[in-house]
């Protein structure tokens, strides 16, 4: 018995080493740079193919897009900014984006008084954050129209009490439709060229 187990044994034995002996393939890893690289793309092109791009307003009436800056990628206390800043003066209207539903009204410590508006499809989330105070009998599941003053501009969460501003961020709604979670996509090049769009139609109707 034991002389036919020994080459067995042996067999056994050799295949092992030699398997661990084998070289092992590296695991291709991506730098973090490249890999925060391709995450900035998948959020700016989020929307081509999945659902159609949202048309906006300005949050802040009379702001220029000139004087906006893209902050969507900028490391703000340890992790991506994923929103765009509007300086403004305290007290400053806040208006909705879009014609839609304050899905709620919520206090947090970093966004301070904040509001999450849905638009009528339930497509995209619009969050508005920092704000001095709501408007007049604005509360959750009443319909805006686009345009409409919701707020105003402050610093409360942990925005500097020296220098109030208008957090805005877009959110591409999941399957849950749920307002605290969604895909976030950069709200520069969409207010952007709305900001555009409106001064070309304005110089368009002065020609005429």
């Amino acid at each position: 018995m034991w002389t036919q187990l020994v080459p067995a044994f042996i067999v056994i034995q050799t295949f092992f080493f030699s398997a661990s002996a084998l070289p092992r393939q590296p695991v291709e890893t991506l730098p973090t740079t490249r890999r925060l690289a391709q995450d900035v793309e998948t959020s700016r092109h989020r929307v081509e193919g999945t659902a159609p791009e949202p048309t906006i307003v300005s949050p802040i009436r009379g702001v220029a897009a000139s004087e906006l800056r893209d902050t969507f990628n900028e490391m703000h206390n340890g992790h991506r900014h994923e929103a765009i800043d509007i300086s403004e003066s305290e007290g400053t209207p806040v208006r909705a984006v879009v014609n839609g539903t304050i899905q709620k009204l919520f206090f947090s410590k970093a966004g301070g008084k904040t509001i999450y508006e849905f638009d009528y499809g339930s497509i995209y989330c619009y969050y508005y954050a920092h704000l001095e105070r709501y408007s007049n009998g604005l509360h959750d599941g009443m319909s805006v129209s686009q345009g409409e003053v919701i707020g105003y501009v402050g610093s409360t969460g942990n925005a500097s009490p020296t220098a109030p501003h208008l957090h805005f961020a877009i959110y591409l709604l999941g399957p849950q439709k749920s307002w605290w979670k969604g895909n976030p996509i950069d709200p520069y090049p969409i207010l952007e060229r709305a900001l555009s769009s409106k001064r070309g139609n304005r110089n368009q109707s002065i020609q005429e």
